[in-house]
């Protein structure tokens, strides 16, 4: 497989200082552009960008993915309520009950969708903790939904209450979610196969993008959903043990990591209970049959004290 040219729109805070962030992944023959803005309360002054796309293999052909005709009986018992947001008026809130749990998510649908064209599919995952809607506040997809034919969609995590720890919201993914009873494989699943029903996806292109919890979930996703999750991109998230040890993709899968060396939450160099960001890149760089001697650029001064390393 080759590469395609690559299109990243930068835009992001972190405190008082600007640092672009960007999200995108591209496969032969498909076109993937999108920006993800990373609002952060620490701070990073050495970044890197790491761009693993599909450069000659992986574990078997883009034919794995899913074809249009394919039907998902999961879906089948399953129905969704969806009304237009009282503070949006282009989002959408589906709700809907998943293994006994109330579950929900936000879909946008451009004005000008194109029928007749393409139609890709972006989950945008938030963080541990986090929400949807604040996670919507600013990703900033929506002109770029415009301008692509893309549908968007925000998935909202489910609480957590196990014997490690508690939070509002996360996306199961092993590590310190470990206890975690909630099917969020199965979740994103089964929203797939309702959007589709709903809208004519192209199913080569469904993509995934996620900040922290939910970058990881992009890579759960990337290993364990592999027949309907074409490329990924994980901002300041890794993989958890669980995750790397049972990873079983079925196709070549473009990858981007954005990351920062002084980032303490999500470490360069990992933890117990998550890997290190470069034996995950090593694993999709192997896995795709890419060089294992990356190109490098570095862009230094682009704002007082930061840089910006990019690897692909």
């Amino acid at each position: 497989m080759k590469a395609l040219s690559l299109e990243c729109i930068l835009t992001s805070q972190c405190g008082t200082s600007s640092v672009g962030r960007a999200s995108a992944c591209q496969a032969e023959g498909r076109r993937f552009e999108t920006g993800v803005p990373h609002h952060f309360q620490r701070n990073i002054l050495f970044l890197l960008l790491f761009f693993i796309v599909s450069c000659g293999g992986g574990g078997s052909s883009d034919s794995s993915l899913n074809d249009s005709n394919n039907s998902n009986p999961i879906v089948t018992s399953i129905s969704e309520s969806c009304e237009i947001t009282s503070w949006n008026n282009k989002l959408r809130r589906c709700d809907l009950t998943h293994d006994g749990l109330q579950r929900y998510y936000f879909i946008y649908v451009p004005d000008n969708l194109n029928n007749e064209k393409s139609i890709p599919l972006l989950f945008a995952l938030h963080g541990y903790g986090s929400t949807a809607r604040n996670h919507f506040s600013y990703t900033n997809y929506i002109p770029i939904a415009d301008e692509n034919n893309l549908i968007v969609v925000y998935p909202q995590g489910a609480p957590m209450n196990t014997a490690i720890t508690n939070s509002s919201s996360h996306w199961n993914v092993g590590g310190w979610t470990v206890g975690s009873n909630v099917k969020d494989i199965e979740f994103i699943d089964t929203v797939i196969e309702l959007v589709k029903n709903k809208i004519n996806l192209d199913q080569t292109r469904i993509y995934s993008s996620g900040m922290s919890n939910g970058g990881f979930m992009s890579y759960h996703l990337a290993c364990n959903l592999s027949n309907q999750i074409a490329a990924i991109a994980s901002v300041t998230g890794s993989m958890t043990p669980e995750t790397f040890a049972n990873c079983n993709p079925t196709h070549a899968t473009p990858i981007l990591q954005i990351h920062g060396l002084l980032d303490y939450t999500v470490p360069y160099n990992g933890l117990s209970y998550m890997e290190s960001i470069p034996k995950v890149m090593e694993y999709w760089s192997e896995y795709n049959s890419c060089s294992s001697e990356p190109d490098e650029t570095t862009i230094e001064n682009i704002s007082e004290g930061y840089v910006i390393n990019i690897q692909e």
